[in-house]
């Protein structure tokens, strides 16, 4: 736990879900911070854990802050904490820094950026990928977009977080590159679980399948880590939720469409994800339950025995 509550924090951390939660725990060991969450008793428990101090209310901002860090659910959310007369544009100080880790569209993040830079604020984009457990660890993979000057002075706060960087490029470029980088990820899962299907039908266990593949050229992160963790153990607790996964899934193809790109199996992939997420029933189920949608379709499990 850091013990760093008697240095006046310079940083502000909003969103403390399953992702925030652990990476705010990796943040303050180096940056002193205030925490938020709209859940109030989230944000004591997570103060209390992590030495940082929770703020109750963001209409009135502690002065001082020269760095927020964003983890929120949507780009809707987003906006609605940085605009309007009581958001945090208008709160902090010119030279102020937004990092925005969440997953958002990257036209909203633009547009934001530019209101940002009117300000004489700065606003980086810096989405993650590999969900709860690297977050821990304090492992995430990073991609990151945004003016150069800016994205350097996030890099100390960045680098906290994450095993890998990547400078994506400008403004945008770190929320598309990980819509993309999700869209890619799901179509990995569908179809590896339908390989899967086929190869236990002519009589190869799931689990020697995957040992196959993982062996093989077709390997990836779904049948390195998702498959024998979540899959084939039937225990579906990635910690990433599918409608998570399914939203950026929607913003990947909405990159698809603007750029009259032809995508045809990235395009069936997000079909199967959407008739996965109505056929399955319970009320958040984990995005590695794609896996159990093609199971269901093709009445069989591909449980280890």
């Amino acid at each position: 736990m850091s013990t760093q509550t008697n240095i006046q924090p310079k940083s502000l951390f909003i969103g403390l879900g399953n992702m925030g939660r652990p990476m705010v725990a990796q943040y303050s060991t180096e940056f002193p911070a205030y925490v938020y969450d709209i859940n109030a008793e989230t944000a004591r428990d997570v103060a209390q854990d992590t030495g940082t101090l929770a703020l109750t209310d963001l209409a009135d901002l502690p002065e001082g802050i020269e760095t927020v860090i964003l983890m929120l659910p949507n780009s809707k959310i987003v906006e609605e904490t940085l605009q309007g007369k009581e958001g945090l544009f208008q709160q902090l100080t010119a030279g102020a820094l937004v990092i925005d880790m969440s997953s958002s569209e990257p036209g909203s993040t633009r547009a934001l950026s530019s209101e940002a830079a009117e300000l004489g604020l700065s606003l980086v984009d810096a989405p993650v990928s590999g969900g709860v457990l690297k977050a821990k660890t304090g492992k995430l993979s990073v991609m990151v977009g945004g003016d150069e000057d800016a994205v350097e002075t996030a890099m100390p706060h960045l680098e906290t977080m994450a095993g890998a960087i990547v400078k994506a490029g400008p403004s945008g470029a770190g929320h598309a590159a990980k819509a993309l980088n999700n869209l890619l990820s799901a179509t990995n899962l569908a179809a590896a679980a339908e390989i899967l299907c086929v190869a236990q039908a002519n009589g190869i266990e799931p689990s020697t399948m995957v040992d196959v593949i993982n062996s093989s050229t077709s390997r990836s992160q779904a049948t390195e880590v998702k498959y024998p963790k979540h899959i084939l153990t039937g225990t579906f607790d990635s910690g990433f939720a599918m409608d998570l996964m399914i939203k950026d899934m929607g913003i990947a193809m909405d990159l698809i469409r603007s750029g009259a790109i032809e995508a045809p199996i990235v395009g069936l992939a997000n079909e199967v994800a959407g008739k996965a997420r109505t056929s399955l029933k319970s009320e958040r189920p984990d995005h590695t339950e794609l896996a159990r949608y093609v199971e269901n379709i093709n009445h069989t499990t591909l449980r280890s025995r």
